[in-house]
């Protein structure tokens, strides 16, 4: 009725499109974070004569317009031996620990101590922790005690931001940061997170952040005053540097921690 031969009624379309689709992927897992100009660029001056349409085609059905995630890559990390620095402010060590309120509510609580003689320079509680408070609580340190030469840490995101090192380059202080997945190349602050948990934040229930704070420092001056220390020699952080600076008839009592407020 129409003139329409019979054949039109069965005919499929058989388009092969295995080689762009090899293609595309290939480029893709190599350049994961370029776009489909980057790609087709690259096609052509292969002297592959793919009509940009046909590509473009194959690209969204592939999926590869959506945007994917990627893994970020960290430098290979060669940390210093884990060993007892010389004298005060050689080496800091810091690190985050994370608990609850008894509301449910999460918070973060920094961690920094002295290498030498143990003594917790910082702890303090927060809800989020960014890496200009971290900063700013490192430059509050350091206008207490003096800068240090180096700082030991892991690979968290405020402890890998620019922020940090931007700061740390300027007063020319060292990062060392540990291999992923080995917190005993950071033993020292370890250690202490352990020492704090079991002692303040297993122990007790908190209504607010206030109270967490108020125990944390509470806590951290008898640490540094009072506390034995068994790889000091059974002394408090406090004594034993006030020994080993010459001042062995010092009192534990004699230099309050830094304030953790």
């Amino acid at each position: 009725m129409i003139g329409l031969h019979k054949s039109a009624w069965y005919y499929r379309s058989v388009k092969d499109d295995s080689d762009v689709e090899a293609k595309l992927l290939a480029l893709a897992g190599q350049y994961p974070t370029r776009g489909f100009d980057t790609y087709y660029g690259r096609i052509r001056n292969e002297g592959l004569k793919w009509n940009r349409k046909r590509v473009l085609r194959v690209y969204r059905k592939l999926g590869l317009s959506l945007r994917r995630k990627h893994k970020r890559r960290l430098p290979t990390r060669n940390p210093k031996p884990l060993e007892q620095p010389e004298g005060p402010n050689e080496s800091w060590s810091m690190d985050f620990m994370s608990d609850a309120l008894e509301n449910g509510r999460r918070i973060r609580v920094l961690n920094i101590v002295d290498d030498f003689n143990r003594e917790v320079l910082w702890s303090q509680a927060a809800f989020s922790f960014p890496a200009e408070h971290l900063v700013d609580a490192l430059k509050e340190i350091c206008r207490d005690r003096g800068k240090p030469s180096s700082i030991r840490c892991d690979n968290g995101p405020e402890f890998i931001s620019y922020t940090l090192k931007d700061w740390a380059e300027q007063f020319q202080i060292h990062i060392d940061y540990i291999q992923p997945g080995k917190p005993n190349q950071n033993g020292y602050v370890e250690r202490f997170n352990r020492t704090l948990r079991e002692d303040v934040l297993d122990a007790y229930l908190f209504d607010s952040l206030e109270d967490v704070q108020q125990t944390l420092d509470a806590w951290c001056e008898d640490y540094n005053c009072s506390h034995p220390h068994q790889s000091l020699g059974g002394v408090p952080p406090i004594q034993y540097r006030a020994m080993e600076s010459g001042e062995a008839d010092a009192s534990p009592h004699a230099t309050a921690p830094t304030t953790m407020n």
